[in-house]
């Protein structure tokens, strides 16, 4: 059985990657690293790089936390021990530019240890995914990073894309704008073992989404980094911004767990972007292209 310590190593292994391959897209800025530990047990490695060539705002972080689950999140989580760990790799990237989309991705274990008793059900899953949060949606783009996903899902599962596109429409919906965050991607969360699908392919399967992140993303950015912009298009990359700032403040779910849990406030509100506006009630000319972006912000788009 695959270890939580194995778990760690590995995903830390992929958070020097990202990071890697991230600083050599921007080709200017470099990540700062802080390390930080959890009271009540843990730590983590927050890295974040700022002000870069194309990268306005960016955090890769790792974390890997447990002791005593606090009762509010016992309940949310529908379950009865206190003890808890849970580790993963979290990123959010902000580019400077309205024509390079906003990038999340995420991958999580969680287990509760003194489940393991002799004779009893292991509480443990793992989570993640990735999405796509562009200011501009073209539909070329958002047709090469479903396609991608696809790719990198039906390497374990044939039903995993399909299943996990669905989740991340319904997860990544602004339901108070009745719009998606973006063109979404995968989600899926309390992953298992079942009788096709082992703890060893689950892991895999996490860790392919992992390294999947860093090719997709620098193929996105540059196609568009040497793109002329304008100053509208500068301001609607605010606006946009602040949707995605909503949505990470009223229904993120590991913003809400990070916060019940007492993690690190700086490492989990890293996701939000540098600057971003609030106009009040602004409605994008008709056959704009900012229409037409907004046209595109909805469930069950097949874009694979």
């Amino acid at each position: 059985m695959i270890t939580k310590e194995q778990i760690v190593a590995d995903y830390q292994a992929i958070q020097d990657e990202i990071c890697a391959a991230l600083e050599h897209l921007d080709g200017v800025a470099k990540f700062e690293q802080e390390l930080w530990t959890r009271e009540g047990g843990g730590g983590g490695r927050t890295r974040v790089i700022q002000n870069g060539d194309i990268l306005e705002k960016g955090g890769v972080n790792f974390s890997a936390v447990g002791g005593q689950l606090p009762e509010v999140m016992k309940k949310a989580l529908k379950v009865d021990s206190d003890d808890f760990f849970a580790t993963g790799v979290s990123i959010v990237i902000h580019p400077n530019h309205p024509l390079v989309p906003i990038i999340h991705m995420n991958i999580r274990y969680f287990e509760m240890p003194s489940t393991f008793g002799e004779g009893k059900e292991p509480v443990r899953w793992f989570g993640g995914g990735i999405d796509l949060t562009p200011h501009y949606v073209v539909e070329d783009d958002a047709k090469f990073f479903h396609k991608s996903l696809k790719a990198v899902c039906d390497r374990f599962n044939a039903g995993f894309y399909n299943r996990f596109k669905k989740w991340a429409d319904d997860y990544f919906f602004i339901k108070h704008r009745d719009e998606t965050r973006g063109i979404g991607g995968i989600f899926y969360d309390r992953l298992t073992a079942t009788e096709d699908t082992s703890w060893d392919d689950i892991f895999e399967f996490s860790k392919a989404v992992g390294r999947s992140f860093a090719p997709v993303y620098t193929e996105l950015v540059n196609r568009h980094r040497n793109e002329a912009f304008t100053e509208q298009q500068q301001q609607w990359q605010y606006q946009r911004r602040s949707r995605y700032a909503e949505f990470n403040l009223v229904y993120d779910a590991g913003t809400k767990f990070g916060l019940e849990t007492n993690g690190r406030i700086e490492s989990i509100l890293m996701s939000l972007p540098p600057t971003a506006k609030w106009l009040y009630n602004f409605q994008p000319e008709a056959g704009s292209e900012e229409a037409k972006t907004l046209s595109l912000l909805k469930k069950d788009i097949n874009w694979a």
